[in-house]
């Protein structure tokens, strides 16, 4: 038929969004600076320009929504999407290497920092116990873990009760997460400034809690969409994705675990040094 649509890919029609997408960024930026210089007019700006931004947001992902209900997500949109996400999660490690890089580079090598007394921990730095909070968070994210998993397979299976109570534990189990980080945080005896270690220490742990967050947000719109009755067993990328990120955020908190807070306390130096 002359005009038709003669290929599986879905060609997106005029939005307003990236544009006022834009401007809304640049609004919240032009806000925070001018806050942290003290201008009468930053804080306005800056919460005009989030509001903006959480706008653009919900509007921009409700278009996608709508593509998706009215069948324009063929199995090759779908695939597509697949990809994307990889490469997003791939670009997230690349985000958390560079932190992980920080703290080895200072870590293996403090005999050439006289700041740090030559040893790591620094000396000064009372570390924290890796096996107090530190092991509870890594069992929360492991058992969130499966929680999501059990969700997913839920899902797959029409399983729509089983669906949101997976949903519902592994948010649960996010909240938990932030909470107990939250608290350890408040109670560390290091803070961010004045010790390389207090640096690298809250930029990787801090950043990928702040991860967590963004995961648990993720998850709780899954949920909304749940109780929508979005999602078939046959499409639904969208809570896909919150998984796949999930799982994500898991890997890197064992990484995190093993070399920054077992590996890089007193316990992990007290190994080290009968290992030698």
């Amino acid at each position: 038929m002359a005009g038709g649509k003669t290929h599986a890919f879905h060609i997106v029609d005029p939005s307003p969004w990236p544009l006022f997408g834009s401007f809304s960024a640049l609004a919240m930026a032009a806000g925070a600076i001018g806050w942290m210089h003290k201008v009468a007019w930053g804080p306005w700006v800056f919460a005009i320009g989030t509001l903006a931004v959480l706008f653009t947001f919900y509007s921009w992902w409700a278009n996608v929504i709508h593509e998706a209900n009215t069948g324009d997500h063929t199995p090759v949109v779908q695939l597509h999407h697949r990809y994307g996400m990889i490469l997003f999660i791939a670009s997230e490690v690349m985000f958390f290497v560079a932190w992980f890089w920080a703290y080895f580079s200072a870590s293996l090598y403090p005999s050439t920092a006289e700041a740090i007394g030559g040893v790591w921990p620094p000396k000064g730095v009372e570390v924290l116990d890796p096996f107090a909070f530190p092991l509870l968070n890594t069992m929360i994210l492991l058992l969130s873990g499966t929680t999501v998993t059990w969700a997913h397979h839920a899902l797959i299976h029409g399983d729509r009760k089983g669906l949101k109570q997976g949903l519902w534990l592994t948010i649960g189990l996010g909240l938990l997460f932030s909470a107990v980080q939250a608290f350890e945080y408040h109670h560390a005896e290091f803070g961010f400034a004045g010790s390389i270690y207090g640096a690298t220490f809250f930029m990787a742990t801090g950043f990928h809690g702040f991860h967590v967050i963004i995961g648990t947000i993720f998850l709780i719109v899954c949920l909304a969409r749940t109780y929508k009755g979005d999602f078939t067993p046959r499409q639904h990328f969208g809570f896909e994705a919150a998984a796949w990120y999930w799982h994500f955020v898991d890997v890197v908190w064992l990484f995190l675990f093993v070399t920054i807070y077992v590996w890089g306390s007193n316990f992990g130096a007290a190994v080290a040094a009968t290992a030698t």
